[in-house]
Formats: C-alpha cells, sequence, structure tokens
C-alpha cells in the first residue's frame, strides 16, 4: 500500500531479515544503544521474521523501491500483564527519516496491537534518540519513570507507555 514519498509498509518476511539485521547493526550504534543491555544484542535480530511469527506478535517493515529501509513491530511485553504489549525495535536508516515512515508505522503497529487486544503499548529508548521521542509523543505516548516488564535492555533510560 503506498504512503507518502512512494515507500510500502509491509508484514516482514524471510528474505528481509538478513536486511533488517543490518539495519539495526547500523543505527544503533549510531546513537550509542551497542554493547550489553541494548537490542541490537537480542538473537532474534538475526531472525526476526521467525521472532514476530506466533500469536499477537507482528513484525513490519518500510520498503521503497525494493529496499527495506526500516521496520518495527509490536509483541506481548515479557515479565508484564498479558494485556500490555512492547513497541519493538523501530529503526529507520537515514532516507528512510522525514518521509512519514515512521507515522505510518507507528500507525500500523498501534493498529495490530489493538486488533491483538493488547489495552496498553510500552516502549523503551535512549536518550539522543530525539525525533523518536517526538514521534512517541505525538503518537499519544506519554513519559513514565521506570522500565515495566523484564525486557532484558538495561541500556536503555527513556520509558514510554500509551493507552490503546
Amino acid at each position: 500500500m503506498p504512503q507518502g514519498d512512494a515507500f510500502v509498509l509491509r508484514p516482514i518476511r524471510s528474505s528481509d531479515d538478513a536486511a533488517v539485521a543490518a539495519i539495526i547493526r547500523a543505527v544503533m550504534p549510531s546513537f550509542g544503544a551497542c554493547g550489553d543491555g541494548f537490542a541490537i544484542n537480542d538473537p532474534e535480530v538475526d531472525w526476526m521474521s521467525r521472532a514476530y511469527a506466533p500469536p499477537r506478535h507482528a513484525y513490519f517493515v518500510v520498503e521503497r523501491d525494493g529496499r527495506v529501509l526500516g521496520g518495527a513491530g509490536v509483541a506481548p511485553l515479557a515479565g508484564a500483564d498479558a494485556s500490555i504489549c512492547e513497541l519493538r525495535k523501530m529503526y529507520f536508516l537515514p532516507e528512510a527519516r522525514g518521509i512519514g515512515a515512521g507515522t505510518a508505522m507507528m500507525t500500523r503497529c498501534l493498529e495490530a496491537a489493538r486488533g491483538f487486544g493488547f489495552s496498553q503499548c510500552y516502549l523503551e529508548t535512549l536518550t539522543g534518540m530525539d525525533a523518536a521521542m517526538r514521534l512517541y509523543e505525538r503518537s499519544g505516548f506519554q513519559r513514565i519513570d521506570a522500565p515495566l516488564g523484564a525486557t532484558g535492555h538495561g541500556g536503555c533510560d527513556r520509558f514510554y507507555r500509551l493507552v490503546l
């Protein structure tokens, strides 16, 4: 489904796994998000299509001219009430920024979360990811003081929640 600036959002396919892993590994270090406590070290980074195949999981990619430029997903928040999901691994290459892909991806992920019956969405981020935090706040997320659940991402220092 074409959106602004001729990009497409679609569910991840196994053929996208290498591209998504490369994007995560390129983008996270540019924000200082490497080392212990960050999603870059999650084993699922190399097999995102399988990691988001279970019920109540979804991962989407943004594609332009046949090239994957970013992605994001939702899944149940580990260690939390079953009504809470987590917005996970939302990363975009620089050429996907500023064209409306983030807003469109957020809409798609939150629609999926509502469709799965979640009543809240949680996310973690990092100081310095200012554009991402502006997107979260424009989307209705509210800052909270402490992490929820058990994500294993102790390197994150900003936490947000949205009532769906």
